[in-house]
């Protein structure tokens, strides 16, 4: 029972964002998730937060490994003995370095088991029953000596055991990795958390790779959070800014390079916010960066797997007036006049352009976009889109039945009109108990 104090959820509000997080519970069961999350993590107060949300992931049936980083804890070690010393991001690894890799790989591990077995009753843990396996599942080799620095035990991925840790994944135990690989010859090199994380993901192709960052990924000139980008927009963010503190520019360079291998997604996650990872999987326009090879939001063709998705996004409007009823069966007759926007598997928009190739018109139809998605200029993209198809098939002219938005369409170079300039077979059509306003425009 909740403390008086306490501020609690409204019931709608929660039941509506459980309602939400239903399609991607669905779609995350069975999946494989890579997570990345630096030493700073496991030394922060609120990192049994963090287990708590893993744990919860593990339960939803998400094939869970984790890749922990190392760096701060190693520092600490040195700390009294030597400096840390380091060379283009990436520490040189002496002999009593290694010795501190070593302590401080073994200590996180342990540390991070222990919470993952916490089972106490009426803590967020109580029945989670979470079995950990760890091994040796990276092969390693010498980075060695670059630009003259020799970096003696620190080394790069040279292979990854994805067999062994499917069969882990199998019997439902969360993996846990440490950035330490071995050699053949049973030498011991120290890694980059972020490498083993991009190259594990790599190996399992996994659906996700999530990096759990120090800090939110903010444009550098407006200091606003990035949602989204594609690779190739990051290779030209990174050539713009090439002064990027490294905490920013070296998870962006995983991303691009998991992505340009396969990964479809990369989750960059400020893991400073209070439940970032689960608002970010399981919200449709999360809280983090999203990083995929093509774009997240897809303006494309309809097709019939789209009609459900279509008839969801038009009911409130055919409801409201603003826009005539179609059945389900009309808008599979027509499905190739419509045009989406897809967002994450939703469809927040779509237009329909009907066209008459012999008259050589057009008519612009069922305009919508969602509205959590609206004051975003999609109506301007879509209405675009289908101007541009209506020049393509060499129509002459669109026209535009409307009862509620003709002030718009007029803003964006409609002219009104009446029924005397229609075309016969609009004419027809028109539904004078509607009383639609008659807009046209010109194709130019």
């Amino acid at each position: 029972m909740n403390h008086p104090t306490q501020t609690m959820t409204p019931p709608n509000e929660f039941v509506n964002w459980f309602r939400s997080s239903s399609p991607y519970i669905h779609a995350h069961r069975n999946k494989t998730f890579v997570i990345s999350f630096g030493g700073e993590a496991v030394l922060a107060a609120d990192f049994e937060h963090h287990v708590h949300d893993f744990a919860l992931l593990n339960s939803l049936g998400i094939r869970l490994v984790l890749v922990h980083g190392i760096r701060p804890q190693i520092d600490q070690r040195l700390h009294n003995s030597a400096p840390p010393r380091f060379h283009n991001h990436l520490r040189i690894t002496d002999d009593l370095a290694l010795q501190a890799v070593k302590e401080a790989a073994g200590l996180v591990r342990v540390e991070i088991e222990a919470l993952l077995s916490l089972g106490l009753a009426n803590s967020p843990m109580a029945g989670a029953k979470i079995k950990v396996a760890s091994g040796n599942f990276v092969t390693a080799k010498p980075l060695g000596v670059i630009d003259g620095i020799d970096y003696c035990h620190t080394g790069e991925v040279r292979r990854i055991d994805s067999e062994a840790i499917h069969q882990q994944l199998d019997q439902d135990n969360v993996v846990l990795i440490s950035p330490i690989g071995y050699s053949p010859s049973g030498e011991i090199f120290n890694l980059s958390a972020e490498q083993v994380a991009t190259a594990v993901a790599i190996a399992l192709k996994a659906e996700k790779l999530v990096l759990l960052t120090e800090q939110s990924c903010c444009h550098p000139d407006s200091g606003k959070p990035i949602q989204q980008m594609t690779t190739a927009e990051i290779s030209a963010f990174l050539d713009k800014h090439p002064n990027l503190h490294e905490t920013m520019s070296q998870p962006l360079k995983a991303a691009i390079h998991a992505c340009n291998s396969g990964i479809a997604r990369v989750h960059l996650i400020d893991r400073t916010q209070n439940g970032a990872l689960l608002l970010e999987l399981f919200t449709r326009d999360g809280i983090g960066t999203l990083i995929s090879s093509n774009p997240f939001e897809d303006l494309r063709p309809a097709s019939l797997h789209d009609i459900g998705g279509i008839l969801e996004l038009i009911k409130p409007l055919e409801q409201q007036g603003v826009l005539a009823k179609r059945s389900r069966e009309k808008i599979e007759m027509e499905i190739a006049d419509y045009f989406i926007i897809e967002r994450d598997g939703l469809i927040i928009g779509c237009i329909a352009l009907h066209a008459d190739l012999q008259r050589h018109f057009g008519v612009i139809a069922c305009l919508a976009v969602h509205p959590d998605y609206r004051r975003s200029a999609r109506a301007n993209r879509l209405l675009d889109y289908a101007s541009r198809k209506a020049k393509q098939l060499n129509l002459k002219k669109i026209f535009v039945l409307s009862t509620q938005t003709v002030h718009w369409f007029i803003e964006r170079g409609f002219l009104s009109s009446d029924i005397t300039n229609l075309p016969e077979p609009l004419k027809a059509l028109y539904n004078p108990q509607r009383n639609s306003k008659i807009l046209c425009k010109d194709i130019e």
